[in-house]
């Protein structure tokens, strides 16, 4: 049997994981294994992270929208509702964008709402 000599294949592989372990704290930048566990780590919450931020920034909206519909005197639930039978289509994002910076907007929406409960 000839001899394989095992160089750049292994070390592309470590230095790939250790590039993506820069700034990690102690052991977890310069030992190989440790790295690894914190990077595959690290991945899979980025991976799963990605998907909760959809559902944080829709409950920060609707709390917007909550708060702002209280300020005319409407519960959220009920503005939603009047908003469906009005057939106003606006996303929460805008919507919650509007109640903060033009108030008058939001406001004739919450009416012609009402209007519809």
């Amino acid at each position: 049997m000839s001899r394989v000599k095992r160089g750049t294949k292994g070390i592309k592989r470590r230095k790939k994981i250790l590039k993506l372990a820069k700034g990690y704290r102690g052991g977890r930048s310069k030992l190989f294994r440790t790295s690894k566990e914190a990077v595959d780590r690290a991945l899979s919450y980025a991976y799963r992270d990605r998907r909760v931020k959809k559902r944080t920034f829709r409950s920060l909206w609707i709390t917007r929208i909550n708060a702002a519909a209280k300020l005319n005197d409407i519960s959220y639930s009920k503005l939603m509702g009047g908003m469906k039978k009005a057939n106003i289509s606006i996303d929460r994002k805008i919507l919650a964008d509007m109640a903060i910076v033009d108030p008058m907007s939001f406001s004739e929406i919450v009416s012609l709402a009402k209007a519809h409960i």
